[in-house]
């Protein structure tokens, strides 16, 4: 990425036989660089990567001169502009971080404040992230359902589905929605509401409960949202509903397109019981494993061993986690306490209970000095 770097003047979006195709919106190189540099990775140049992720998303093109100058893409300017505001804000906030790792925090302040850009799309007399034009008024007609595939304001989505894609603040979308349990309440609607998307809707927005459409990546984070609000046991119950059925042995056992590994990678992390919301903070949030047991082989030499008791298709909510031992009552775990070696014991249930729903036991999207 870094060589595409040097050779385009901006990272690669998606390259195709050596030529930039523009496919997809954002700049997706970003948090796999930031997340990289900042779990320690190295065997490459971290001022390189930096100037390369800072450069890529102070460019203009593709929407990015009126996040600069207006913090929001206006609809009546590029198509696609509340998914392509969401991914910058993604990639904003990502530098962010790499800057206050790097002690450069006028940058940290600068990327930070980008970083809060998607509170523009979002609409809270409707409760959606929704195209707004560039005298600032929301675009009328507005439906949550309908999707115009090419010609509206999300990509291969509606706003039933993008209005989550804030992973890097979600705290910041429940506080928008009211809090927990307004946020709670619409996660629950998500899974159940019913709607035409209309006949240009994208076929790529499959694999439907309700309006998630688990066939297409932007929704994959949505069912461990549950667990930031306090709720981890309606994760679990999501979770294993989608492992049971979105994924067989069938011709057509996955149910969207696999797009790079993403579709598979979401069921592997799954059936360990973890998964990465925020794409570059280092947690893992608890789920419902489906394996009994597992041994992750750590680049360090070092093993992780996930022992999983009490599992079946009813004991699908963990009761309690004891990590090395000892009792374990967050739901998440740290890229580092992974990398440390060592094992879970994960005990599971057949009915809801209170782990992980303490306020100081959920996920949150800032971590500092190990906290």
């Amino acid at each position: 990425m870094l060589a595409i770097y040097k050779q385009q003047g901006r990272l690669p979006v998606w390259h195709l036989m050596a030529n930039e195709t523009n496919t997809m919106v954002g700049n997706s190189a970003v948090p796999v660089i930031v997340d990289a540099y900042l779990k320690g990775f190295n065997g490459f140049d971290a001022k390189l990567a930096y100037e390369a992720v800072k450069n890529t998303q102070m460019q203009d093109m593709r929407g990015l001169k009126y996040v600069k100058a207006l913090g929001y893409i206006p609809a009546d300017s590029t198509v696609e502009s509340v998914a392509m505001g969401l991914e910058y804000s993604i990639n904003d906030w990502c530098i962010a971080q790499m800057a206050l790792k790097m002690g450069n925090m006028a940058d940290y302040d600068y990327f930070s404040k980008r970083g809060q850009n998607y509170r523009n799309y979002f609409d809270k007399q409707t409760g959606f992230m929704r195209g707004r034009l560039s005298a600032t008024e929301w675009r009328a007609p507005f439906s949550p359902f309908v999707s115009r595939h090419m010609k509206d304001d999300f990509t291969e989505g509606n706003a039933w589905q993008y209005t989550w894609l804030v992973p890097q603040d979600v705290e910041g979308l429940i506080a928008l929605q009211g809090g927990d349990q307004p946020f709670i309440q619409k996660l629950d609607s998500l899974f159940v509401a019913k709607g035409d998307m209309g006949s240009e809707a994208s076929p790529d927005i499959s694999g439907l409960i309700g309006q998630y459409a688990h066939g297409n990546e932007p929704s994959h984070h949505i069912a461990y949202l549950y667990a930031y609000a306090g709720q981890p046991w309606k994760t679990a119950e999501k979770v294993r509903y989608i492992m049971a059925n979105f994924y067989t042995t069938k011709p057509d056992g996955i149910i969207g397109n696999e797009d790079v590994g993403q579709m598979s990678a979401w069921y592997v992390l799954s059936a360990i019981g973890l998964y990465e919301v925020n794409p570059a903070n280092g947690t893992f949030i608890f789920g419902s494993p489906a394996i009994n047991e597992a041994t992750i082989r750590l680049p360090n030499g070092k093993q992780f061993h996930i022992v999983v008791k009490n599992n079946s298709d009813k004991n699908i909510y963990i009761s309690s986690i004891r990590l090395n031992g000892k009792p374990y009552t967050h739901n998440f775990v740290r890229y580092s306490d992974l990398m440390s070696g060592g094992s879970f014991i994960i005990y599971m249930t057949d009915k809801p209970g209170n782990f992980g729903t303490a306020i100081t036991d959920r996920p949150h999207s800032v971590y500092r000095n190990g906290n």
